[in-house]
């Protein structure tokens, strides 16, 4: 299953062209999440009346909802400048006092993907964010000694899709914590609308509806798919995206009504048809569908247990009724909903 998927959450070359022009550069511009802009929009506020930094901050929750955008909008709200990073690049203490030590009053830190960032790394980021301040050895054996160097007061965003991976020091000192969550069609309609606008797409609201619905949640996923259906209506000269379309356009992408694409399907067949619906072990679905164990975890269960398709028990995975309805096939009662009651 080498293929590209269009409906993956995960930042993909097909992201790169768009997706820095399409980002909105202030909360006010920013759809959804209405929580989050409204608790940040009062944080930074009270930091620029007192004139002092703000607080550091941990953006989480599943990849593509807009972690790396809130952390730009934050940066642009307090008029200062941020310097982009992620957790695997930082190889060691000196890349990380080189990027702090270079840092501004106020200024941002963004690290992506931090649970992933290497442990000894991790410790030298604590007496930063504490105290800003980094304790830097010189020497080695019994003449190494300690420096302190001192930081100006800076901020610290950090995003991750897998918070439960944080160790519990670092977490400790994120003064402000959000969870970002899936986006209802309505929300992504509104994406794509204005998407549509800054591309120069025409697209009528009942195709941005359509697109909006097969999004699965999230605004990359609907860019990425408003980008392929204008490729189709562009070549097939149909001029507009409307409702036939946008159907005709995602037909073509293999992405059906509830935004599955056809690895998801042949995962749910495989499930259905080839282990009764299951319970299956995740080594024999990962054999049987020929994928790897991370992928089945981390791309394509996610959305199918939000969605309700399938369960996880201590015996393997369960397709519900709702796959089975989902993909036309009869269902005999008993066998998959009360597997849960049974173990």
């Amino acid at each position: 299953m080498g293929k590209k998927r269009i409906v993956t959450a995960s930042k993909t070359e097909m992201d790169a062209d768009n997706e820095k022009s399409l980002r909105p550069s202030s909360l006010k511009e920013y759809i959804g999440q209405e929580k989050i802009k409204n608790n940040m929009n009062v944080f930074i506020s009270a930091a620029k009346q007192r004139g002092d930094t703000l607080d550091h901050v941990l953006f989480f929750g599943p990849p593509g909802l807009g972690k790396t955008t809130l952390a730009y909008i934050v940066a642009h709200e307090m008029g200062v400048n941020i310097k982009v990073t992620s957790g695997p690049a930082i190889e060691k203490p000196g890349d990380l006092a080189a990027m702090l030590s270079n840092l501004n009053k106020g200024d941002i830190l963004f690290i992506d993907e931090i649970h992933r960032m290497n442990k000894v790394v991790e410790e030298v980021l604590y007496p930063a964010l504490e105290d800003f301040a980094l304790d830097i050895i010189v020497g080695k054996g019994p003449g190494a000694r300690s420096i302190r160097l001192d930081l100006p007061p800076f901020t610290l965003i950090g995003a991750t899709t897998r918070a439960g991976l944080l160790s519990s020091p670092l977490r400790d000192r994120f003064g402000v914590m959000c969870r970002l969550e899936l986006y209802s069609p309505e929300e992504l309609q509104e994406i794509i609308m204005r998407s549509a606008k800054i591309l120069n797409v025409e697209i009528t609201p009942q195709g941005a509806r359509e697109l909006a619905c097969r999004s699965r949640g999230t605004p990359r996923i609907a860019n990425r798919i408003l980008k392929r259906a204008r490729d189709f209506v562009q070549v097939l000269n149909m001029k507009i995206i409307d409702e036939k379309s946008a159907k005709k356009s995602l037909d073509f992408l293999e992405v059906d009504e509830r935004g599955l694409d056809n690895n998801d399907r042949r995962m749910l067949h495989a499930i259905i048809g080839s282990f009764g619906g299951g319970p299956v072990g995740l080594d024999t679905l990962a054999a049987a569908i020929g994928e790897e164990k991370d992928n089945i975890e981390d791309v394509y269960e996610p959305y199918l247990i939000q969605i309700g398709f399938i369960q996880r028990t201590p015996r393997g995975r369960v397709a519900t009724r709702h796959a089975y309805e989902h993909l036309q096939i009869p269902y005999q009662e008993g066998t998959v909903e009360n597997e849960r009651f049974l173990l």
